[in-house]
């Protein structure tokens, strides 16, 4: 049996063996859906909805990377008064968005992601620096903080979907009046 020992090496991805090919618009598992808006599309981008479910965990993660990433333009209060730009004295003289208040606090989650996938104006795209995950959660991050919080999105601890907000009355008051059937389940 030569063919066991030796065998015929296979050219992937070429008509004879188109088999082995992935199927049209298969996505990997574990992977988003692809992001189908081009960069032109920015008005469309603000009725994107995240895709995520978060966390508060998530949106601490989104803290830490916009305080890599974007803080350094942004800042970490999400002003635009980072390091480079420290009111006009750093190294680049243009003023970052101010992210926290003003028209930019207005962007939906959508319109962030968007932005930091293709960028705007003077600022580059992240894309091949963040995975659309990680870009989504710090989209997320941005629209908790802007307003001074006004928009906090919805989060996901254990089995229920609460606000952060409204999260802890409910808990506190189901934890107190346990039912009979509650222990049944453990």
């Amino acid at each position: 049996m030569p063919d066991m020992y030796e065998s015929r090496a296979y050219e992937f991805y070429n008509e004879k063996v188109s088999s082995m090919k992935p199927v049209d618009g298969t996505v990997k598992r574990g992977e988003l859906l692809p992001y189908h808006l081009k960069a032109e599309d920015t008005a469309l981008a603000n009725g994107v909805k995240n895709p995520l479910i978060l966390a508060k965990a998530d949106l601490e993660e989104g803290k830490r990377l916009f305080n890599i990433y974007c803080g350094i333009c942004h800042g970490t209060k999400l002003d635009g008064n980072g390091p480079l730009y420290k009111d006009g004295t750093g190294p680049y003289v243009a003023a970052p968005a101010n992210l926290a208040s003003g028209a930019k606090a207005s962007y939906s989650e959508g319109r962030l992601f968007h932005v930091m996938t293709y960028g705007y104006n003077v600022m580059g795209s992240y894309a091949s620096q963040l995975d659309r995950t990680q870009r989504w959660k710090i989209a997320a991050y941005i629209r908790s903080v802007q307003n001074g919080g006004a928009n906090p999105p919805t989060l996901v601890d254990g089995d229920a979907t609460a606000k952060p907000a409204e999260a802890a009355a409910p808990a506190e008051a189901t934890a107190a009046a346990p039912t009979s059937d509650s222990t049944a389940h453990k």
